[in-house]
């Protein structure tokens, strides 16, 4: 089943169960998925949908973080349950230490000694992580290496 197709299975459910914070959260996702769609003028496969889930998924935590800011704990509450239900349509995430490992050999196999090779280094990471790492925390994994390094 096509994770579109569980999305929309999983709002059905979610309209039934009554669960407000769970539907909404997956009509907002719907809804930016069919953009995405209309915006490329064709049907999205899983990979643009989980990037799609991502996408939102980096949304949430930036809306809790300046909710926080502004000292809104009712707010951050209600986001952070929408996160949790988006964050169960991303693919299972990398440990640090996963990406510490990956990053390693990613520097190794580009030659990179210095700063200015972050960028090469990222690339190669973030293709190969696919939605799998928040590319902050990979940023700053490779940061720390190359200053190391």
């Amino acid at each position: 089943m096509a994770l579109s197709d569980k999305l929309k299975d999983d709002l059905k459910q979610a309209l039934k169960a009554r669960d407000g914070v769970r539907t909404s959260a997956l009509r907002l996702l719907l809804s930016e998925i069919k953009n995405a769609e209309i915006a490329q003028r064709k049907s999205l496969d899983d990979d643009a949908v989980v990037g799609v889930v991502g996408k939102e998924a980096k949304r949430y935590r930036e809306s809790i973080e300046g909710f926080k800011k502004g000292n809104r704990n009712d707010l951050v509450a209600q986001e952070e349950a929408k996160l949790s239900v988006v964050a169960g349509y991303l693919p299972q995430q990398l440990s640090r230490e996963e990406i510490i490992t990956a990053a390693r050999e990613a520097i190794k196999a580009i030659g990179a000694v210095q700063e200015k090779d972050k960028g090469r280094v990222m690339s190669q990471l973030m293709s190969q992580f696919r939605g799998r790492a928040d590319g902050r925390l990979v940023s700053e994994v490779v940061t720390e290496l190359l200053a190391g390094a």
